[in-house]
């Protein structure tokens, strides 16, 4: 009688367990936490283009991160919201984002270019130039900057026996002194922050040739060119017409497209140490 009672005890434990059980997962079922997710999906719109506050004409970059990239940061969530995930800027200083809730952001742009938000040592802003807006439906905003550098096509460039042979121009878009002025409250000011370190000349299959096609991969990209300089070497050379040259051989029959490209020894955002190159237009060669 004894062992029936207690299987007759476990049975009835089991059968409350079940209902507990039971319980428990209709009251979840019933929570928020099943709800359908009713919220709109994003569809509004940002575009937007980098241009030279000095010459009205778009600043060019990079494609990949090493270029110009938008930072947003969305202002309905309270002072603490983290900034949305950083998207970059195509290659002819014009960029879009077609996947964002309605509300209002404010809109920061970093690339080789004075930054929009300076701050000093203490964090305390010192010029601010970015923007604060809503976006709804289409919105359209251009930043207005002060690029490191300008580089421009001296002639057209050629191609002989598989290399592109090709002359450039490179000239300050900030002077020395203007970017002192501006950097150096930022602290950790370094003199050697203006000098010129490379220029490059790059050679792609893809029309958005640049550093995001390079990556400094010999196998990878093979015929890009290079021209190094230390410390100020490079300062007589400003505005003069300096000649630079693929290197390997590119195959015949091949269409390809060359841009040069120089950087000055500053990182952008302030101590990220990621130096970025200003850009001229892309050109598009026919190896014979």
């Amino acid at each position: 009688m004894i062992e029936k009672s207690i299987i007759m005890n476990i049975k009835n434990m089991k059968k409350i367990a079940l209902y507990t059980l039971l319980c428990a997962l209709f009251s979840f079922s019933s929570c928020s936490m099943f709800e359908i997710d009713n919220y709109d999906e994003p569809k509004e719109t940002l575009q937007g283009e980098v241009v030279d506050a000095a010459t009205g004409k778009r600043v060019l970059t990079d494609q990949g991160r090493e270029g110009t990239y938008i930072r947003l940061t969305e202002l309905s969530w309270g002072e603490n919201v983290q900034h949305n995930p950083d998207f970059n800027c195509m290659s002819d200083g014009t960029f879009q984002n077609t996947k964002l809730f309605k509300g209002t952001y404010h809109i920061d742009v970093i690339g080789a270019f004075i930054p929009l938000l300076r701050e000093d040592a203490n964090g305390t802003p010192i010029a601010d130039d970015t923007q604060t807006m809503e976006i709804k439906g289409v919105t359209k905003v251009k930043f207005e900057v002060q690029p490191f550098l300008n580089i421009e096509w001296v002639g057209e460039p050629t191609i002989s026996n598989g290399k592109v042979t090709a002359k450039i121009r490179v000239t300050r878009g900030v002077s020395e002194a203007e970017f002192k002025n501006k950097i150096e409250p930022m602290g950790g000011y370094d003199n050697n922050f203006v000098n010129v370190t490379d220029v490059r000349l790059f050679v792609s299959y893809s029309s958005s040739v640049g550093y995001g096609t390079s990556y400094d991969n010999d196998q990878f990209d093979p015929w890009s060119g290079e021209l190094s300089y230390s410390g100020s070497d490079f300062s007589p050379l400003l505005g003069e017409v300096i000649t630079i040259q693929s290197k390997g051989t590119i195959p015949s029959g091949r269409t390809v497209f060359v841009r040069a490209a120089a950087r000055i020894n500053y990182g952008t955002p302030k101590g990220s140490g990621t130096r970025r190159y200003n850009y001229n237009e892309a050109k598009e060669l026919m190896v014979p």
